[in-house]
C-alpha cells in the first residue's frame, strides 16, 4: 500500500462520520477505532508467525510472552465486533474496555466515547466506520515502517483544519515542531518531557530528529502529561503508532498535580518542550505561593495569565548542566510589566534566558498573534553567558491557504543562524543579535525584539508592543464572551 493510499481510505473512515458528528469531533471516533483495527491487524500478523514456527505445538503462554505485543481477549478481536449485527455500538465498547484490561499498558488508550449511545453516534453511521476501515490491512505485511506513524499524522493535520480555533487544544503545526525540536537537538538516551504534550507532536518530532541524526531513537525516555482525557488517549495512539512502547503519557493538571514527581520533588529531564495554552486563566496561582515543588521560584504569575507558570515549571523541570528548554510563547511575555516584568528580570538575572525567536504571524490554528521561541539553559554555553540572541524570523514564510507555512529551508536557515549566531539568509530575510544583558537591563529588562535588532526608536517600539497587546486582550475579551454565551444558554437564555 502507499502512503497516498493509505491516507485516503484513512480520510474516507472518517468522512463515513460526517453529518451526525461534527467535523470537529471526528478525532474522538476515528482514532480509538483505528487504533482497535492496528492491533487486531498486528495481533494476526503475530499469530500467524507462532503458528508457522511452532505448529501444533504452540500454547498460549508462548505466544503472549514470545510473539504478541498486546493481548486479545478470545472473542473480542476486530472481526468480532464487525460482524456483530445488532447493537454494535455496544459489542465495540465491550471489546475496548477488555483489550484496556488486558493490557495495563494500554489504560486510557481508547478514550471515553460512548459507543454504544446512538444519539450521538447512530449505529448505521458506527457501522459505516467499521466499514470503511474493514477494507484496509494494518499489519507490518501491509503498512511499511513509518507509513502509520505518517498516515496518523496526515489525520491530526486533517482534524485540525476540520476544527478551527480548536486545533490548538491539541494541534501544533509541524513545521513549527521540526524548528523547535532541531534547536533543541535530542541526543539518544536522554529523557524528555513535555508538561502539555497535546497529541504527543513535539514527542514524536524527537524521534524523527534521532533518527534523522542516525541515532537509535529507541533509547529515548519520553514523558507527556496532558490534561484532557481523549488528548491524552490521542498521543498514547500517535506514539504507538510510530512504533514506540517505552513511554509514559500521564493525565493530569500540570499545575495542580504535576505528575512526574519521585520523593516530592520534580523529576530532572535533559529536554523540556511546550506549546502550552496561552494566557491561561485559573491556572492555579492561589497555590503558587506555597508551591511544595518551588516551581514560583521567581515570583507568581498573575491568576489570570500563567504563561510565567508554564516557563517556570519547564525550568523546575531540566537538569542543570545538560538541560534545554525550548517552549512557544505569545510576544507579550516579552514586555509585559508588573508580576510578569519582575519575573521576567528574575530569569534573565540568573541567566537562564539563551535566546528569543520571532516567528512570522498566523502560523497556528487558535491564534493569528505573532509568537516567539524560548530557549532557556541552566548552564549556558561559554559564549552566550551573559548574553541573549534574538533573531526576526518573522519573513521567513509562504502564505497558506488558512495560516502561514514555513518551508524546510526557512527553517534550516533559522536553526543555522541559531547554532552559529550570525545571519545566512542576507538582505531582506532574517536578522539576530547576540546581546549583553547590560543593554537588555538598560531597556527595563524589555525583551521586545524591535529593540534589539532593529532601528526603530523607542516611540515605535512601544506601538508595535501595544498593537500586540491589543491582540491578545481581543482574543481574550472574545473567549470570554463566548463563555459568558454559553452559560447564558444553558440558563436559557436565548442569544
Amino acid at each position: 500500500m502507499t502512503q497516498q493510499r493509505l491516507e485516503s481510505v484513512l480520510w474516507g473512515a472518517a468522512n463515513a462520520l460526517r453529518g451526525p458528528v461534527d467535523p470537529g469531533d471526528f478525532k474522538a471516533y476515528v482514532f480509538p477505532v483505528l487504533f482497535f483495527k492496528w492491533i487486531s491487524d498486528t495481533w494476526d500478523y503475530w499469530h500467524q508467525i507462532a503458528v508457522d514456527e511452532w505448529g501444533d505445538d504452540l500454547t498460549d503462554e508462548i505466544e503472549a510472552d514470545d510473539y504478541q505485543p498486546f493481548i486479545i481477549p478470545p472473542g473480542w478481536h476486530w472481526d468480532d465486533v464487525h460482524q456483530t449485527v445488532n447493537h454494535t455500538g455496544v459489542k465495540l465498547n465491550d471489546a475496548l474496555q477488555r483489550i484496556e484490561s488486558a493490557n495495563p499498558g494500554l489504560a486510557g488508550v481508547f478514550g471515553d466515547v460512548k459507543w454504544a449511545n446512538t444519539d450521538r453516534l447512530p449505529e448505521t453511521a458506527l457501522v459505516a466506520l467499521l466499514d470503511a476501515f474493514h477494507g484496509v490491512q494494518l499489519d507490518p505485511d501491509h503498512v511499511e515502517g513509518d507509513m502509520l506513524g505518517a498516515a496518523y499524522e496526515y489525520l491530526l493535520r486533517e482534524f485540525a483544519e476540520a476544527s478551527g480555533k480548536k486545533a490548538g487544544e491539541f494541534f501544533t503545526p509541524r513545521h513549527v515542531v521540526h524548528l523547535l525540536v532541531k534547536i533543541l537537538a535530542p541526543k539518544p538516551g536522554e529523557t524528555i518531557v513535555d508538561p502539555a504534550c497535546g497529541s504527543g507532536g513535539m514527542l514524536v518530532e524527537t524521534i524523527n530528529a534521532v533518527k534523522a541524526a542516525g541515532g537509535d531513537h529507541r533509547t529515548l525516555r519520553l514523558h507527556g502529561q496532558e490534561i484532557n482525557l481523549t488528548t491524552t488517549a490521542i498521543a498514547k495512539m500517535n506514539l504507538y503508532l510510530h512504533g514506540l512502547e517505552d513511554f509514559t503519557i500521564r493525565r493530569g493538571d500540570t499545575f495542580r498535580e504535576p505528575k512526574f514527581v519521585t520523593k516530592g520533588k520534580l523529576d530532572q529531564f535533559d529536554l523540556v518542550i511546550a506549546n502550552p495554552p496561552f494566557s491561561l486563566q485559573n491556572w492555579g496561582a492561589d497555590t503558587w505561593a506555597n508551591d511544595p515543588y518551588n516551581r514560583a521560584f521567581c515570583g507568581v504569575p498573575p491568576a489570570k495569565n500563567g504563561d510565567f507558570a508554564w516557563i517556570q515549571h519547564m525550568i523546575s523541570s531540566v537538569k542543570e548542566t545538560t538541560g534545554r528548554v525550548g517552549v512557544v510563547m505569545p510576544h507579550g511575555v516579552l514586555f509585559r510589566g508588573g508580576k510578569e516584568g519582575a519575573i521576567r528580570e528574575c530569569l534573565l538575572r540568573k541567566d537562564y534566558l539563551e535566546a528569543v525567536i520571532g516567528l512570522p504571524n498566523n502560523l497556528f490554528y487558535s491564534t493569528s498573534i505573532p509568537v516567539a521561541l524560548l530557549i532557556f539553559r541552566k548552564t549556558k554555553p561559554a559564549e552566550r553567558q551573559g548574553k541573549v540572541l534574538f533573531i526576526d524570523a518573522s519573513s521567513r514564510y509562504r502564505a497558506g491557504k488558512n495560516q502561514n507555512l514555513m518551508s524546510d529551508e526557512d527553517i534550516d536557515i533559522i536553526h543555522s543562524a541559531y547554532e552559529r549566531g550570525e545571519d545566512l539568509d542576507g538582505e531582506g530575510g532574517l536578522h539576530l543579535r547576540l546581546v549583553d544583558l547590560a543593554e537588555i537591563e538598560g531597556n527595563g529588562f524589555d525583551l521586545n525584539i524591535g529593540r534589539y535588532i532593529q532601528t526603530e526608536t523607542a516611540a515605535e517600539v512601544d506601538v508595535e508592543a501595544a498593537l500586540v497587546s491589543y491582540l491578545e486582550s481581543r482574543e481574550a475579551l472574545r473567549a470570554a464572551e463566548a463563555v459568558l454565551d454559553e452559560k447564558l444558554k444553558a440558563a436559557g437564555f436565548n442569544a
